[in-house]
């Protein structure tokens, strides 16, 4: 019975959690047990559905927001902090800019709503923002930039992490222009960064095209400015 029955969930493409799970179904009447049954299947395709999205959108490593302090960020009234917890930005597709110093946490928390949308089944694509020019870059020049901009289009949420640590060469900042233009009222964006905006113009040296990014990029959006110490600075054991 048990192959049977393994045999009709692959034709019907259910998971294997109804096989390992059905015998242990306690119910009074049949509809009780294919209730029951069909619940297993939901909670099964409901998880396969956030792992699949948590392989997808490309995480360093995985970080959530438990154990984590926000004593040292400001945090702006627009944005209460349960809504920050629970990804609600995406709901509005509004953006957020992390500005601060290296260490500060601002890549944990980008990260934890990343985790928090992929948990709500979104689609989240986390990148090094330099990473993500040189894909671009390479995708330009392969042929395949249309493509690449469908992909990224399919997102929920993008990431952009250390926004600014390096310099970008003219194609790849009128590339990043277009993904961010590409986003604009239609998905959000996280950024981190270090740099305030009025050094952004060191990162794409282009008045306008600078002026165009931070336009699009701040309309809908919320700054959160991290302050203290860097958290691996101080718990290095470098010394001790």
């Amino acid at each position: 019975m048990k192959e049977l029955i393994k045999d009709y969930c692959k034709q019907l493409r259910w998971g294997n959690s109804i096989v390992q799970n059905y015998a242990d179904i306690k119910a009074d009447t049949h509809e009780e047990f294919l209730a029951k049954l069909l619940e297993i299947e939901v909670k099964g395709r409901e998880l396969n559905r956030k792992n699949r999205c948590l392989r997808q959108a490309g995480f360093d490593v995985i970080k959530t927001f438990n154990g984590y302090s926000f004593d040292h960020i400001e945090i702006p009234a627009s944005i209460p902090l349960d809504d920050l917890k629970t990804a609600v930005l995406l709901k509005n597709r509004e953006n957020l800019i992390l500005y601060g110093p290296v260490g500060t946490g601002k890549t944990h928390m980008a990260t934890a709503i990343g985790v928090e949308a992929c948990n709500q089944g979104k689609k989240v694509g986390f990148y090094r923002t330099s990473t993500l020019v040189n894909e671009l870059n390479d995708a330009q020049n392969a042929g395949n930039l249309g493509k690449m901009l469908k992909q990224l289009a399919k997102l929920d949420l993008l990431i952009c992490d250390e926004w600014g640590y390096i310099p970008l060469d003219r194609q790849g900042a009128q590339l990043l222009f277009q993904v961010v233009a590409d986003c604009y009222e239609k998905r959000s964006i996280i950024i981190t960064t270090n740099l305030e905006f009025s050094k952004w113009n060191g990162i794409f040296y282009d008045e306008k095209l600078t002026s165009a990014i931070i336009d699009r990029l701040i309309h809908h959006s919320h700054l959160l400015v991290f302050g203290g110490q860097s958290y691996r600075l101080t718990h290095s054991t470098i010394g001790k």
